[in-house]
């Protein structure tokens, strides 16, 4: 009996030494981490900037030069193209796309070759060509849901549970 509490006291103490280390460690790592919400903010709050080919700062910006941009401001550093944004993070289904999460089009027939962030709701921003940066449908029957190729998740962004 005594054996048995005292291995008992022991794990206990064992127990309480670990969290006691591994907390402070566990709160620095979720710190450096950019959470969903404030690349949302980030990238909202570029729009309108118009689009230039090859632009990446905010005189102007194409598509990976914005995305870039923007996960930079939050020290997550990704590749320049939109092809090799697509050969990071992990894949993910349409269907379980969170806030922050890089969305993948076939705009040009020829492959990857546009990018944004999903921002929930079905939306996602990005830099139009046409518009700008701006934020639209994921599904717009008449442009990108019919472009639409897939989607990664980003290592090192903390994908707070956020608007779907």
């Amino acid at each position: 009996m005594r054996i048995l509490a005292h291995a008992q006291k022991s794990l206990v103490i064992l127990a309480i030494t670990f969290v006691l280390f591994v907390t402070p460690f566990i709160e620095q790592a979720q710190a450096s981490s950019p959470d969903a919400v404030a690349l949302i903010d980030t990238a909202t709050s570029l729009k309108g900037i118009k689009y230039k080919y090859g632009g990446t700062t905010t005189a102007g910006f194409d598509c990976s030069g914005y995305i870039q941009f923007v996960f930079k401001k939050h020290d997550v550093n990704l590749p320049r193209t939109t092809s090799g944004m697509h050969a990071t993070g992990v894949e993910v289904n349409k269907s379980d796309l969170i806030a922050g999460d890089l969305v993948f089009f076939n705009t040009t027939g020829k492959g990857v070759s546009h990018v944004g962030m999903y921002v929930g709701d079905g939306k996602f921003a990005h830099a139009s060509t046409s518009k700008g940066v701006r934020v639209d449908a994921l599904d717009d029957p008449y442009y990108w849901g019919k472009r639409y190729i897939g989607a990664k998740r980003i290592n090192g962004v903390s994908n707070v549970a956020y608007a779907k």
